[in-house]
């Protein structure tokens, strides 16, 4: 009996070990399959012939002389000229990011803090809006912008980047601020601070991990989104994302498939090393939100 009960732990054990590796591989197997590739010639990762001339980079050796070459990032970069599309990207990231938060926490404190009901069906009405398609919600938008002249610009994205993500933050946001005691700014307010000054000096700093984490997740909205920026950008304006997506098309006639692989190990290096510095950030702020302070 105690042998076959040393032997269940070890197999359940065995057999978790086992689901998560495989998991592992699942997920980011891909990653670092691409990220691999984009250091090869065309031939090499996209051999009919034999799939590991990916890995020893027989065509790759051949045609430059190693087995690895930066020419894709080479052509994507310089002569595609992708550091556009990369600067477009963050302007239009950083401002949806530091709009979203000021307003998200103003509004958030303001709905916590409020004892009328209309707070509560502004939160409903600002849910029903995110739930929405965002497909759906810029249409709206197409003809004013037309006959205003405004469309194709970082600017008139922003706004609408901004307008999209701006219910989520408020949920959020007001959810952390719930778990925030009242009586700690009525404390500061007490002691003859306004209500802004309490909120800047006392509630702020310990609402930094919610606004962290609401922050990366603005970020991410900004940073992968496709419907709204490839409909409301021209071309010369347009983020990576639906560059790559026109990239793709374009390259694959032109035979330059490898423009396209590092333009996306390009969009995906910077979002891996932000998860990475603000991991406990992004756990604690979680776990402020989901435990009633």
């Amino acid at each position: 009996m105690a042998s076959t009960a040393s032997k269940s732990p070890r197999l359940l054990t065995w057999f978790a070990t086992s689901m998560i590796i495989f998991w592992l591989m699942i997920a980011i197997g891909p990653f670092v399959w691409t990220v691999w590739g984009s250091f090869k010639v065309q031939g090499d990762f996209f051999s009919k012939a034999d799939w590991r001339n990916a890995i020893y980079g027989v065509y790759t050796l051949a045609e430059t002389g190693g087995n690895f070459t930066g020419n894709g990032y080479f052509g994507a970069w310089i002569q595609e000229e992708f550091w556009r599309n990369v600067l477009n990207t963050s302007i239009v990231v950083v401002f949806t990011v530091v709009i979203s938060l000021t307003l998200g926490t103003l509004g958030g404190y303001a709905l916590a803090r409020s004892g009328y009901r209309y707070a509560f069906w502004l939160l409903i009405a600002a849910l029903v809006f995110r739930a929405m398609p965002h497909i759906t919600l810029v249409s709206g938008y197409l003809l004013p912008f037309f006959e205003w002249n405004v469309w194709g610009r970082l600017s008139t994205t922003i706004v609408v980047l901004v307008a999209i993500n701006q219910p989520f933050t408020l949920w959020m946001l007001h959810s952390f601020f719930l778990n925030i005691p009242k009586d700690m700014d009525e404390s500061a307010m007490v002691d003859g601070c306004t209500r802004f000054q309490a909120f800047r000096h006392v509630i702020i700093p310990v609402m930094w991990p919610g606004v962290i984490t609401t922050g990366l997740f603005s970020f991410l909205l900004a940073y992968n989104d496709f419907a709204i920026t490839s409909m409301l950008l021209s071309s010369e304006n347009q983020t990576m994302v639906p560059k790559i997506a026109s990239f793709l098309t374009q390259i694959r006639e032109q035979g330059n498939v490898m423009f396209a692989v590092s333009a996306v190990v390009s969009a995906m290096v910077p979002l891996f090393f932000l998860v990475l510095f603000f991991q406990r950030q992004i756990v604690s702020g979680l776990t402020a939100g989901a435990v009633k302070g």
